[in-house]
């Protein structure tokens, strides 16, 4: 291929990527696409993850979309995709870009509003996944030792 072929930024999902990048690494660039499923993706689209995302066609970015838009479509399994059984409309779904957060601090609003104990330590800034509190995420303060004052 010659360099009129080159891309040397590639817009996918909202998040432009280096051309010089290898399509595999490039697709774990995305928000929400680790490499596993970005590997999955070129595997179900007979693309090679060594290549250079700048040399890709349009049409494979526009596959490469489709698949990223909807996973399960494509034959990816559903425990791959990050949203299973969506609590609004109970299908899987794969979120990914700029929609995470806004996904992200809707699920934790709907934890506090119903007073799940995840809610309850999100609301009171606290560690939510079991971790020890006695010593760890003191958030700056002193440990709690105060040092005696010298002798003159």
């Amino acid at each position: 291929m010659s360099n009129d072929d080159f891309n040397y930024y590639v817009r996918i999902s909202g998040t432009d990527l280096s051309g010089e990048w290898f399509v595999g690494f490039a697709l774990s660039r995305i928000r929400g696409i680790g490499l596993r499923l970005s590997h999955l993706i070129l595997k179900k689209l007979d693309i090679s993850p060594d290549s250079r995302i700048g040399f890709l066609a349009g049409e494979n970015v526009k596959k490469i979309e489709e698949v990223i838009k909807n996973p399960v479509k494509f034959g990816i399994p559903p425990f791959m995709v990050n949203r299973q059984h969506d609590p609004i409309t109970g299908e899987h779904r794969h979120i990914n870009g700029r929609d995470m957060p806004v996904f992200l601090k809707a699920d934790l609003d709907r934890m506090k509003k119903i007073r799940s104990y995840k809610g309850i330590r999100h609301t009171a800034g606290l560690r939510v996944r079991g971790q020890h509190t006695r010593t760890t995420g003191r958030g700056g303060r002193a440990v709690g030792v105060s040092r005696t004052k010298k002798a003159q």
